[in-house]
């Protein structure tokens, strides 16, 4: 079989072709000593870093229109030590209401009752110490009871009883930021997953009772983030992105235009859930969608400082 004959192949002069890369969006050379946002402005406009200009874009319109700015939580942003962050943004009202998993209110504890966390659980495996702290399940459990009985949800009720029993470290705690502002922080539990519940004081009705409260919450607030809203999954790679979806088709369900938001995925590594549940499915009747990885040690305080650079 003859060898294709090359020679005759068309082409077209270079000048002619559109070109998804152009000088103009280059990376600039940023001076020694130079300012956060000279810094910033020097980021090439191209893939993620145009895509963190436009989510701290969405969010300052957010904040300016008064529309929700939601950020869900896996406990792994508490552990790299980024609640002070987060905490300045609910104190500015640019984040508007919060969002975790239960082991989130775990460390968001022992951070307000002892200013650290995150025990060693390959070494406290090995004797069964494993999640044995006896203050963290008196204290957490307990506020979870409590707050069954006077029926408000589970973020709320650990947020108050940080507050009330002045814990010596709760100007780090996220519940209770939220708590003494009166923000929405929302609790969404699944039996079995935390180490509170390994222990007798954990009461599956309670816990139960304060998350469904804390899952219809959370559905008021996506129900407003229709034409302009925000909602930020930061390291949750299952169970916040199916409650959000879950969220989302209650909203609709009773009437609530929840399309033309911008929806945002920041975490490690790609996962389904987060792409399919918060970035996708939720704009497909309209809106944009952003996901960025990279450890969130060092991709949160850049998101969050470009946020208040542009305040």
């Amino acid at each position: 079989m003859p060898a294709i004959d090359v020679t005759r192949l068309k082409t077209y002069p270079l000048a002619s072709r559109r070109s998804k890369v152009a000088g103009q969006a280059f990376a600039k050379v940023c001076r020694k000593g130079g300012t956060f946002r000279e810094f910033f402005d020097s980021l090439p406009d191209i893939l993620v870093a145009g895509d963190l200009r436009k989510i701290v874009s969405a969010i300052l319109t957010a904040h300016r229109k008064r529309k929700p700015v939601l950020f869900m939580m896996g406990s792994h942003v508490l552990k790299v030590g980024l609640n002070p962050l987060i905490i300045e943004l609910l104190k500015r009202g640019v984040v508007t209401a919060i969002a975790l998993n239960g082991s989130g209110i775990i460390h968001d504890f022992e951070i307000a009752y002892q200013g650290q966390t995150s025990e060693d659980v390959a070494e406290a495996l090995a004797d069964g110490s494993f999640g044995m702290a006896e203050e963290t399940h008196r204290y957490v459990n307990g506020a979870i009871v409590a707050g069954a009985k006077k029926k408000i949800g589970l973020g709320r009720a650990v947020g108050q009883m940080i507050l009330q029993k002045k814990l010596k470290y709760r100007q780090w705690s996220l519940l209770a930021t939220c708590a003494e502002r009166d923000l929405p922080a929302t609790v969404h539990v699944a039996i079995g997953t935390d180490i509170i519940h390994q222990q007798a004081t954990a009461d599956g009705a309670a816990i139960g009772q304060t998350s469904l409260a804390d899952f219809r919450t959370l559905a008021g607030v996506v129900a407003e983030l229709g034409e302009g809203g925000v909602a930020c999954n930061l390291g949750s790679s299952v169970i916040l992105p199916e409650v959000f979806l879950k969220a989302v088709s209650v909203a609709r369900n009773l009437g609530h235009s929840v399309k033309n938001l911008t929806t945002c995925d920041f975490d490690m590594i790609r996962h389904y859930r987060p792409r399919e549940n918060v970035l996708v499915r939720p704009t497909l009747l309209g809106g944009q969608r952003f996901g960025v990885t990279g450890h969130h040690e060092i991709m949160i305080p850049l998101l969050v400082r470009a946020i208040l650079e542009q305040l």
